[in-house]
């Protein structure tokens, strides 16, 4: 086990080239070992949450990554200027670019990860591919070389097979990834993949593997140390994922025996000796139905979804990763590697789930995790006030629960999600705990495609399902006689004229009325509501966002917010609008008009902040439906937008290189 409130002597002093939580976790642990910690950042990350806890920083360039975060050279000066002897490059940006390490090397700084040989053999997926291969690891089949162009990618298509899957070969993230179908889509998956892969990478190389229907994407972790000891920390659960990016993630799997892990620990362990390993890596594989399991890449680095290795192991891998960067050995043996429990891993992004996952961006006007312990932890790299940028990746924090088995973790994940409080910018939080509701994934019945199945037309209201009705109508009762008892208490009122709070509500939840009384009781208040009786204990007071409380002996945690008359509820994934009116009030209400939301049918709309790639139209152009129109990139991915239907174009209002805010005009149509 690694050594606890040890004081190392490795390192006096490391950079960490990165930014966010994952900039912020290896700062902790540092800290923790006695260890000097300098941030680089953007000018858009001067006042980040890194910054603020590094002890020294470095302003390494304007917003965009590749003027800061990409610039090698600059995080070199950076060591160089502050005497800083080691470098974590976490994950993204330059963690596995092999030039990188040889510009530290060659300045007398330590790479904290692998080797060169090991970084570029396996960073790019053809070259991986075959090494795999050699050391007799499974792999998929396809065309492990460098696709031409589109024309070639159909070819090819045609003598593997459909469906396909065109990979970027220096790709991650999800990012220069497309699956085809057919070959309109080969052509235009090919065309995407490459774009973004040069975009995001440097690097337009795609190569083409058979698709494997109804996967799941499980992988193992390894521990390599420069004494030629190399194991593995058990699998990774990582099948959800929307876009080919991880969602949740959990460990160990609900699907893999004793056996099948024992067989993939060795194959990613025979891969890492290939290649010469020396620090934490993974190796992901894509398994079938009958347990098959097939390479699918290796990560050189530290994975986002790390903590739920950490938590069923009891291992720091950031400080693993330090000590064996500094010539340690390796404190633990494969036989000493135990997996305890089970932890679930759910990551918190700044996108509207309701409306296509688009990014958000903005201030977080409000930001209140839960409470940590030894069964929550919370990785964030963002603090209330804070700005989420478009510049780089939405990811706000990664929620991680662990209990004794998955059961546990998995209630502790959806009573954790209800205290997470966030305002100001959208987030998936209530895609996250309607996930975790899910009887298929209650089951562990997982795939890769799990979110297109079970939400084939997108994540809607409708999905927003309230798991108990009354637990929302007692708490809408409850808090708004709270509020009215208040208001009855003002001073000054005339003797035998004093406000009186009613008993009997109409609570309105989405359009229905739910009747209702509510009387105080002793520590609390009793309302009746559809012929039974709730008991309501809570010391929740004005102005707070979580109702924490019983009722009939059970605990809560519902977020509340106060809109106007009414109010805002959030739990379990349910999200409504409630309105707690008397009687008489509650039947005028109902004959009100609902005002009409304007009609923009005519335009194109920017369904995201972002910015503006390219136009496929001009003024005057008919298009059909499903034409391309135009292609806005947000936080690192290209969006393709197309016509809903049949049209003219009327007026362009928008041109290439506008940066656009979310619901901004870009074509008007006659």
């Amino acid at each position: 086990m690694p050594r606890k409130e040890s004081k190392s002597k490795v390192f006096k002093k490391i950079l960490i080239a990165n930014r966010g939580e994952i900039a912020c976790r290896v700062m902790r642990t540092a800290a923790r070992m006695g260890i000097a910690t300098v941030a680089v950042h953007s000018e858009a990350d001067r006042n980040a949450l890194h910054v603020e806890m590094a002890d020294e920083a470095v302003c390494i360039g304007p917003a965009p990554s590749d003027q800061s975060y990409l610039r090698a050279e600059r995080i070199v000066q950076a060591c160089i200027s502050t005497g800083a002897q080691a470098v974590h490059p976490g994950y993204g940006f330059l963690s596995e670019n092999a030039g990188f390490a040889q510009a530290l090397d060659a300045a007398g700084i330590a790479f904290i990860g692998p080797g060169r040989k090991a970084i570029e053999a396996m960073g790019d997926k053809i070259t991986s591919k075959r090494i795999a291969q050699a050391a007799g690891v499974n792999v998929i089949p396809g065309y492990t070389d460098v696709v031409g162009d589109a024309h070639h990618a159909v070819q090819i298509a045609g003598d593997i097979g459909y469906p396909v899957m065109i990979k970027a070969s220096a790709g991650g993230g999800g990012k220069g990834m497309r699956v085809a179908w057919n070959d309109s889509e080969c052509r235009e998956g090919f065309e995407r993949a490459s774009s973004e892969a040069r975009s995001s990478f440097g690097d337009d190389r795609v190569f083409m593997e058979k698709f494997i229907e109804q996967p799941r994407h499980i992988e193992i972790q390894v521990l390599s140390d420069l004494h030629g000891n190399t194991l593995y920390l058990g699998e990774r659960e990582c099948s959800i994922q929307r876009r080919h990016q991880k969602v949740i993630e959990e460990a160990p799997s609900p699907f893999i025996d004793e056996a099948t892990r024992v067989r993939m620990g060795e194959q990613a362990v025979a891969l890492a000796r290939a290649v010469d390993y020396c620090s934490a890596g993974t190796v992901e594989f894509v398994v079938d139905a009958e347990r098959n399991f097939y390479f699918l890449e290796m990560n050189t680095r530290l994975q986002v979804e790390h903590p739920v290795t950490e938590m069923v192991t009891g291992l720091d891998l950031v400080e693993l990763m330090i000590r064996v960067a500094a010539g340690e050995r390796l404190p633990v043996a494969q036989e000493q590697v135990r997996l305890s429990g089970w932890a679930l891993e759910c990551r918190i992004y700044a996108e509207d789930a309701l409306r296509g996952f688009l990014p958000s961006t903005g201030r977080l006007v409000r930001y209140m995790p839960p409470a940590q312990d030894a069964h929550v932890r919370v990785d964030t790299g963002v603090v209330e006030g804070g700005v989420v940028s478009m510049y780089y990746d939405p990811m706000v924090a990664k929620l991680i629960t662990h209990g004794a088995d998955r059961a546990q973790a998995l209630t502790r994940m959806r009573q954790a999600l209800d205290a997470f409080y966030i305002r100001g910018i959208e987030t998936n939080i209530s895609f996250l705990a309607a996930l975790m509701a899910h009887p298929r994934f209650v089951q562990g019945r997982l795939s890769t495609q799990f979110i297109d199945d079970e939400y084939p037309d997108g994540f809607a209201e409708q999905h927003l399902i309230m798991e108990d009705t009354a637990v929302f109508v007692v708490i809408t009762a409850v808090v708004h006689r709270r509020y009215l008892e208040r208001a009855a208490s003002i001073s000054g009122q005339m003797p035998g004229h004093e406000r009186v709070v009613p008993a009997e509500w109409v609570v309105r939840l989405g359009g229905v009325q739910y009747p209702v009384q509510v009387r105080p009781i002793a520590g609390g208040h009793e309302v009746r509501h559809a012929g039974r009786d709730y008991s309501v204990r809570s010391d929740w007071q004005f102005g707070q966002p979580l109702f924490r409380g019983s009722i009939n002996g059970v605990q809560h945690c519902m977020q509340v917010e106060r809109r106007g008359l009414g109010y805002q509820l959030f739990q379990g994934g349910g999200r409504v609008d409630a309105l707690a009116l008397t009687p008489r009030v509650a039947q005028l209400h109902a004959l009100m008009p609902r005002k009409q939301p304007p009609d923009l049918s005519h335009f194109l709309l920017s369904p995201m902040p972002g910015l503006l790639l390219s136009l496929a139209v001009k003024a005057g152009d008919a298009v059909k439906a499903g034409h391309e129109l135009a292609v806005v990139e947000a936080m690192k991915m290209e969006n393709v937008l197309r016509a809903d239907r049949d049209r003219v174009v009327k007026e362009v209002l928008a041109q290439p290189g506008d940066s656009l805010a979310v619901d901004q005009k870009i074509l008007e149509f006659e």
